[in-house]
Order: structure tokens, then sequence, then C-alpha cells
């Protein structure tokens, strides 16, 4: 994620910092009071169930750290981590360390994981190293194509239906129609096409720009809507329900997340890590049932034998 534009708001009121010891509980996601059935799927469609939600402290950093950097950073406050799991667009593409039993074993450890897709970008993004992903002609298309390779990506490494899929979209100028129209197309349709194939539709960007963007639609009664929204502003402390951007009901209960500082480099157990900072009341990704079955045949294969 690239830095969003840090606005200072006079009057805001900003929450203090998570506890460290989160909260984790199963519970379906609702539509923010007074929204359109567009933040949910239309009337009649698949909608996953019963997401896990999460209220704590969470990081992201462009790679996937290490198993042993992950059970290192369990003495930090954060108690969940975002993974940059598919995209054309991903900063660091290779992800060395990513993998079905990667994501076992550090959600073994207690970790909670929010599932980053960065794939086509708006046509007006700013990040000169994003314009090559550019969303195409086709925007409606290219969002449903990238959204059903999310979703084999999100299987791929042993996320069940239900869980969330946050959709990147990096920030952009305002202010073009023509970009804005594009990039809301694209995000509609990959909206529409995770929610039918059983996964939860979230959405990242900068408060000012796509989030501002995709709140107005929202107000305006647009359907296939986000179903989480994780905002950008880098104003140092959380502020979940103070983000001037976002009317107070919007996105509620357990449908947001605020990224309140980025690049920041924090040490804990002896590993070092330049992350970005997130508030989190919003879904977490559930495991399939053998990834979980798997994990604890490797932690209990892996456990020293008892003394006769």
């Amino acid at each position: 994620m690239v830095a969003a534009l840090v606005v200072a708001v006079a009057g805001a009121t900003l929450l203090a910092p998570e506890p460290a010891t989160a909260r984790v509980r199963a519970g379906a996601a609702r539509a923010p009071a007074g929204a359109p059935a567009a933040m949910g799927a239309p009337a009649g469609a698949d909608v996953p169930a019963e997401p896990a939600h999460f209220e704590g402290r969470a990081f992201d950093t462009c790679e996937a750290p290490s198993l042993e950097v992950m059970k290192a950073w369990r003495s930090s406050p954060y108690e969940a981590v975002g993974i940059y799991f598919g995209g054309r667009g991903r900063g660091c593409p290779k992800q060395r360390e990513l993998s079905r039993d990667w994501v076992a074993s550090v959600h073994a450890m207690g970790w909670r994981l929010l599932p980053l897709f960065v794939g086509s970008q708006a046509p007006c993004v700013v990040s000169t190293a994003k314009r090559q992903y550019a969303i195409g002609s086709s925007p409606s298309q290219q969002g449903t194509e990238e959204a059903g390779e999310a979703v084999r990506a999100a299987k791929s490494l042993g996320l069940s239906e239900s869980s969330p899929l946050y959709l990147d979209i990096e920030g952009y100028r305002r202010g073009d129609a023509g970009c804005t129209a594009t990039t809301v197309s694209f995000v509609r349709a990959w909206n529409r096409e995770v929610r039918r194939l059983g996964y939860l539709p979230g959405f990242y960007s900068s408060a000012d720009s796509g989030v501002q963007d995709i709140e107005d639609e929202r107000r305006a009664g647009t359907k296939d809507m986000p179903a989480v929204m994780w905002f950008a502003r880098w104003r140092g402390q959380p502020a979940l329900y103070a983000e001037p951007v976002l009317q107070a009901e919007a996105w509620t209960p357990h449908a947001r997340i605020h990224q309140y500082a980025g690049d920041v480099a924090e040490s804990y157990g002896g590993r070092r890590l330049t992350i970005d900072r997130s508030a989190v009341d919003a879904p977490v990704a559930r495991l399939a049932t053998r990834t979980v079955t798997d994990a604890a045949a490797a932690a209990a294969a892996a456990a020293p034998t008892p003394a006769p």
C-alpha cells in the first residue's frame, strides 16, 4: 500500500489504540444501517455466511514474513496480519514464504489473516509504478475475471468460503470523471463476482480517493458495494469511527479497518520489519477444514515426545 494523504481533521475524536488482547468471534456481517441492499448481495443472491470477526490491531508488509519472524512477532501488540495473496499489481509478487502451509502455520500460532488482492488499478493512479496495471477498456469484464483469479488464489492457500477478500485500489487523482467511472465499474464487478463465488468482498483505498468515491456511490444507492471498508488515512492514531469521508452509520457494525500509519519500522523478538499499522473491527479469513487439520497434525508431529 502506498502512503495515504495525511489530513488533520479539526475536532475529530481519535480512538485509543485497541488493547493487545483481541477478540475473535463468528457472526454474520450486517449491512450498515440505511445502506442499500448493495452492501450485501442483491436479493436472492448467495451471501457468505458467518465470517469470523476480529477486533484489534493488524499490520501488513510487502512480503509475507518467515514463520520465524511471525513467531517472534507474537510478542507484538498486533494479532492480525495483512497478506498480499494475489493480483498483478502487487509490489512483491513472488511472496517466497506465502503458501498453504504458511497460512495454516501462522493461523495455528494465533494470527488472524486479512487477505489483500492487488489487481488492476485506476487509470489515474498516483503511483507511477502502478500505472502499467491500469484498468482497461472493459472494466466490468476485467473486474469479473480478476475476482475469479482472487477466489482461485484464496482457495489455493486454504482460505475457505465466507472469508473476506480485500481489493486494494491504490490512491488516485479525483476529479477525472472517466477515471472514476472506470474504477467504480471495475470494483463493482469484482465485488459482484466475489460474492457469487461465496466470498466476502472488502475494499482498501485512500480515504481521499477510492474510499470517498465508493462512499458517494453507497449514498446514491448504487448496488454491488463492498461489504467491508478498509480506509487509509495516516493520522498516527486509530480513528475507526471518526473518518469524515464516511457517514457514521456506513460500514457498521464490524465492517471497518483504518490504516492509520505506514512505512514505520518496528522490532519484536529481535526481528525488524517495515510495516503499515491498522485498527480492525472487521471480518478475517477462515481456513478450510483440511488446512486446519493439516496444521494440527504438523504441530503434533513437531511436539517433543513425552518422557516415559
